[in-house]
């Protein structure tokens, strides 16, 4: 724990103009980021006496081990900076919000010639219409499936309707007539087009001129008789009016606007928000955040403004925000999301009417959702941090284990041997930091040299790393580029020079490495192995002699879940209820998952392996393009240089490398039925990488599957 006086700066340092700075721990890790319309002044409040600060602000000061700063022009500046800090660094004590799942999105992709109906998740993709966001899928499924009876839009995927213009047959929609069929010619694009336009328009809110455009469609039908087709009308109608009633009407003047509502207590805050368009609830979603600080209504608002719309542009940011509180001050923050719209918008407390009701109705979301969460989080947090303690009781640590590294050895009869890493902090997943190893030191099967060897690389990078940031330099130095040799010889990239002073304006900055998420920078408290005596024995041993002696080790055996630890020659041995073992079993299981998927990837390469791959500088995207023109490997061999250079992207020395690395390699054994003996003439497979949808393990000898370790 430092203390804030130690790294405070001296004053008159610390510039009067508005910035964005950012607190450090003693790795250099990025901890908290803010902005300030005054540094000195933000900064000041920061190392004033302990015990006037918030419970949160006083941790991460006493986390902390250095501050620095950047000078911007504007305030505005400020906000784009510091949103932009946020994601690249995850700072540990800014507001973050833990519901991260994507919401599901009802997308139109216009920019195909057949646009497809579909629920899309994720970044969006410029040319495709999107609707929502939804609370979940099957909401937009319910949807789509009562509008597609009145807009027959393909929802099928491109290698269903590839298959089916193959075929000549439609799927099953096509056949009922929820499907236009584009796939076999029933329409033709431009009818198709229209038909997705509609779509969009029914969605976008523009539907009552649509609905009585078809009920006076049904009453001319019925006048003339044609009484199937005024029925078919007549439902069709009826089904657009089931889909409407789904999304009620909450703003009578079809207003776009999103309402964000937060409540929260002393420790957390809930954030909940509802998505109208033209006048329709289309989605609604919500968050929950620690309050690191003591922070305002306004401040938390801003924030929840910065995720939502801090990677939209255009009509993803609506013409008008209803929020509880402004943030202070709001001018910057309304010129931010104007420039992110591209036209005016509005962003304003609502005051009276229906858009005051339905604030409160969101307001009353956001409150039973804090409720909700803070019922769970108890018994998460309890249990959490009793198996923390469990754990340290049992090894006899100082403190409980906050940082657990796992690892563990998988391979298949000594072939393919990898290792993984796994990272859990606070006892969750930390999965941005798993990292994978292919063991190289030696060939075959040993997981206790294997478990030496990856200990060994990961501690050796840690050691690089703390060089790399200076804490090792003799007289404070600065390591300003080349390369910090590692014992073994292994090199590693130093990157661009430390910036310390943090007083530089924004310029290439976020494109250094001072300060990023490194691989092996921050050292764990804990290191657990999946094995027994020999495989601790061997990862203490490589900590011994790389000069570390302050992070402990155990291992947990799969057979009776014992506890070992290095030098004793009894286990430890845990009670099966209790919680700490339990977490123990969760970082070991999830070890062995992460080792064993990387084990069968490398082993699924190894089996498509083919002719092509041994070309270099030739890529999967080339690959593919030949196999595409030719049709087969066996066809590329036979053909001459010229017709190679044919394939777009292939020059002349690219093709001549591809004829010689193919006229080097034998051609496959031909296949044999051999039931008559005859020499089936096929064409050779595809050996581009591509799945042929079988297991990894077909075509393996029996006694050889399922004993992967």
């Amino acid at each position: 724990m430092a203390d804030p006086s130690s790294y405070r700066p001296r004053p008159g340092e610390i510039p009067d103009s508005p910035g964005v700075y950012r607190f450090r721990d003693e790795h250099r890790r990025v901890i908290y980021v803010g902005k300030a319309k005054s540094l000195r002044q933000r900064l000041a409040n920061y190392f004033q006496d302990l015990a006037n600060l918030h419970p949160r602000t006083r941790t991460m000061v006493t986390t902390a081990a250095s501050v620095e700063w950047t000078v911007v022009s504007t305030e505005v500046e400020a906000l784009q900076l510091e949103y932009s800090w946020i994601k690249e660094y995850d700072p540990r004590f800014n507001v973050k919000y833990r519901d991260d799942k994507s919401y599901p999105y009802l997308a139109v992709t216009m920019n195909e010639e057949f646009p497809r109906v579909q629920v899309m998740r994720g970044h969006k993709k410029k040319g495709v219409r999107y609707f929502g966001p939804y609370g979940h899928a099957w909401a937009i499924r319910d949807t789509v499936d009562l509008l597609l009876r009145v807009f027959p839009v393909r929802t099928c995927s491109a290698g269903v309707f590839k298959n089916a213009a193959r075929t000549g047959r439609p799927c099953l929609l096509g056949y009922i007539g929820k499907c236009s069929a584009p796939c076999v010619g029933r329409i033709s694009p431009e009818e198709h087009q229209e038909l997705a336009e509609e779509f969009c328009d029914f969605m976008a809110g523009r539907t009552g001129a649509y609905l009585r455009r078809l009920e006076k469609q049904m009453t001319t039908a019925a006048e003339d008789m044609e009484y199937e087709r005024a029925a078919r009308l007549r439902d069709d109608i009826e089904a657009l009016k089931k889909a409407m009633e789904k999304n009620a009407v909450v703003l009578a003047d079809a207003t776009d606007a999103d309402l964000i509502a937060v409540a929260e207590d002393e420790l957390e805050a809930a954030v909940q928000i509802f998505h109208v368009r033209g006048g329709r609830v289309r989605g609604q979603r919500g968050w929950v955040t620690d309050k690191v600080e003591d922070v305002t209504t306004g401040a938390l608002v801003e924030h929840a403004l910065q995720q939502l719309y801090g990677e939209e542009t255009g009509d993803a940011v609506p013409k008008e925000v209803l929020v509880p509180a402004l943030p202070e001050p709001v001018e910057p923050v309304q010129e931010w999301l104007t420039g992110r719209r591209g036209a005016n918008m509005s962003l304003r407390i609502p005051q009276r009417g229906d858009k005051k009701a339905l604030m409160e109705t969101v307001q009353r979301n956001a409150q039973q959702a804090l409720a909700l969460h803070k019922t769970k989080r108890a018994s998460d947090l309890t249990t959490r941090s009793r198996a923390l303690e469990e754990i340290a009781e049992a090894l006899e640590l100082d403190s409980a284990p906050l940082r657990i590294e796992c690892y563990d050895i998988s391979h298949l009869q000594g072939d393919d041997v990898v290792a993984s890493m796994v990272v859990f902090e606070d006892g969750l997943q930390r999965k941005s930091e798993y990292r994978r190893f292919q063991i190289k030191g030696f060939a075959g099967q040993d997981d206790v040299r294997s478990m030496h060897e990856v200990i060994s690389r990961r501690f050796r990078r840690y050691l690089a790393e703390k060089e790399k940031t200076g804490e090792w330099a003799d007289g404070g130095d600065t390591i300003t580029g080349g390369e910090s040799v590692l014992p073994d010889g292994e090199s590693v990239p130093t990157g661009g020079e430390s910036v310390l002073n943090g007083t530089d304006e924004i310029t290439s900055s976020l494109k250094d490495d001072d300060g990023r998420p490194r691989k092996f920078a921050y050292p764990p408290q804990l290191v657990v192995v999946d094995g027994g005596q020999p495989q601790v024995a061997a990862a203490r041993r490589a900590l011994d002699e790389l000069g570390i002696d302050d992070i402990a080790v155990c291992g947990l055996a799969k057979r009776l879940e014992e506890v070992w630890v290095p030098g004793e020659d009894d286990p430890v041995v845990l009670p099966r209820t209790s919680e700490g073992l339990y977490l123990l079993q969760r970082v070991r299981d999830e070890a062995h998952r992460f080792a064993i998927t990387y084990q069968r990837t490398k082993r699924a390469k190894r089996f498509r392996a083919g002719p092509l791959d041994d070309v270099p500088g030739l890529g999967d995207t080339r690959k593919q393009a030949l196999i595409k023109h030719f049709g087969s490997v066996k066809k590329l061999r036979s053909a001459t240089i010229e017709q190679i250079q044919e394939v777009p992207g292939i020059g002349r020395k690219t093709a001549e490398t591809i004829a010689a690395a193919l006229a080097q390699a034998a051609p496959a054994a031909p296949a044999v039925n051999t039931a008559t003996g005859e020499i089936i003439e096929d064409e050779e497979p595809d050996t581009t990488g591509g799945s042929s949808g079988e297991p990894v393990t077909a075509g393996l000898p029996d006694e050889r599957r399922g004993q992967e370790t």
